[in-house]
């Protein structure tokens, strides 16, 4: 039986409980990077919040991809050239997966980290860039998803510093682990707080914010939002954060963000039809933001994080999945107090998301509907650029969308990962079926591409 504290090693083919299979690698279609021109102020602000909260370095290596969405948290990269069209069995390699997580992977310089209900344990994987098993930590028994579908134990994903990983599950378990695998502390919120009161599983992931690692509860019941040391795991401070709301609008599974507010770290709160600010040091309100929902339209949970864009909020309001109930707000930062009609920007009623969250590149916001069309907007002005669209099919999108070096990754639930090249206009590239259900984001690991599905991790890109 494995010691749930500590690490085990796993051969890439003996143990049975992680199969890794290499595969030789086929032609691949690569795109040659483009020079950006400039650098987005959006890219400066998130650069500058992560250089407060982890050591330097982090948010410059392109190869490194710390949390959920990037090190800028704008789910995009500039740099590197990545693949656009392959074929599944020409992966560069695959490793199957014990247990189905819908969390996306990380990348830390040789390694990469993912979590999974391995043998029915809440567990941390780590691989090294050829696919090879490095080791497994398990930190508790896992907690069977309400929704087998398209939920898991594990939907939260990894976030580094590059010291420590932090990890979040579904049962609860709060956990910070070594680079080698092993427990640096661990604790079970559900235990602590009490369950979470959601209508679906939990999907939001930890933030590093300066010293600590942030939490977001927003549900049925007491809601906050927490910060525990790092180090230590000690609560350091928490933040109630209730408002009354029409049914379901309380449930949340965004992910805070973290930026610069008057040069100080803080993080932005999406969910219960408002958007707050916080002081990462004390939990302290800085500002908050309603006005999202003015109907009282119910059954709205906020499931697409908002992305912040040079001085814009971006924010996913409603559910694109039902006729006429989507929307987009442009929300300035900055402010004090109640914010809601100083720093309204702009509106959109004829368009949104459902549960992608959007991506920034060169300065634009990009939004991957729930059928597959996407809309390129001004953020300063909330306009329409372009649109475009992927094939449609009866299937939906889950995953957020990546753009690499131009070139946006959009993953549909049926495991056919679309490709097309985004800027000035849209235009289709490849269509490739992978053969499983994909939930997770793709990642780009320097020219490569990760691609998470129910039953394997892949490995896209030239040998």
């Amino acid at each position: 039986m494995m010691n749930p504290s500590s690490p085990s090693l796993i051969p890439s083919r003996a143990s049975g409980r992680l199969a890794c299979v290499l595969r030789v690698a086929g032609p691949f279609d690569l795109r040659k990077p483009r020079a950006s021109s400039w650098f987005p102020l959006s890219v400066a602000l998130a650069t500058l919040a992560v250089a407060l909260s982890v050591p330097p370095g982090v948010a410059g290596e392109p190869e490194n991809w710390p949390s959920w969405r990037g090190p800028t948290f704008s789910g995009s990269t500039t740099r590197g050239e990545y693949p656009v069209r392959w074929e599944a069995a020409h992966a560069l390699w695959k490793v199957a997966l014990s247990g189905k997580g819908s969390s996306s992977p990380i990348v830390w310089n040789d390694r990469i980290i993912v979590t999974a209900p391995a043998e029915g344990q809440d567990s941390v994987l780590a691989f090294d860039r050829s696919g090879r098993a490095l080791w497994q930590t398990a930190v508790g028994n896992a907690s069977p998803p309400r929704h087998r579908t398209l939920g898991s134990s594990s939907n939260a994903s990894p976030v580094t510093d590059g010291d420590g990983l932090f990890v979040y599950f579904r049962s609860g378990r709060l956990a910070a682990l070594e680079l080698d695998g092993t427990v640096r502390w661990k604790l079970n919120l559900t235990d602590k707080f009490g369950p979470e009161q959601l209508f679906w599983d939990t999907g939001t992931s930890p933030v590093l914010a300066g010293k600590f690692v942030v939490m977001a509860r927003l549900h049925g019941g007491e809601s906050w939002i927490a910060a525990f040391d790092r180090g230590t795991g000690e609560l350091r401070w928490q933040q109630p954060r209730n408002y009354t709301t029409p049914t379901e609008n309380n449930n949340a599974y965004t992910t805070p963000l973290v930026y610069s507010h008057e040069g100080k770290t803080a993080l932005l709160v999406w969910g219960a039809d408002h958007l707050t600010a916080h002081d990462a040091s004390d939990g302290a309100l800085l500002w908050s933001c309603g006005g999202f929902n003015p109907q009282g339209t119910g059954f709205w949970p906020a499931i697409a994080s908002p992305l912040i864009v040079g001085e814009m909020v971006v924010v996913p309001v409603g559910r694109d999945d039902r006729p006429g109930q989507a929307r987009v707000h442009g929300i300035g930062l900055g402010g004090r107090g109640d914010v809601t009609e100083s720093r309204r920007v702009w509106t959109r009623e004829d368009l949104g998301v459902f549960v992608a969250t959007p991506a920034e590149y060169e300065g634009r916001a990009y939004l991957l509907r729930h059928r597959g069309e996407v809309v390129c907007l001004d953020p300063k002005t909330g306009q329409t650029v372009w649109t475009g669209a992927f094939p449609r099919e009866r299937t939906s999108y889950y995953a957020s969308p990546l753009i690499a070096n131009g070139t946006l990754y959009a993953a549909r639930e049926d495991g056919v990962v679309f490709t097309a090249r985004v800027g000035e206009k849209f235009e289709l590239l490849a269509e490739n079926p992978m053969g499983e259900r994909i939930v997770a984001s793709p990642v780009p690991m320097s020219n490569r591409l990760l691609l998470r599905g129910d039953q394997h991790l892949f490995c896209i890109g030239a040998d």
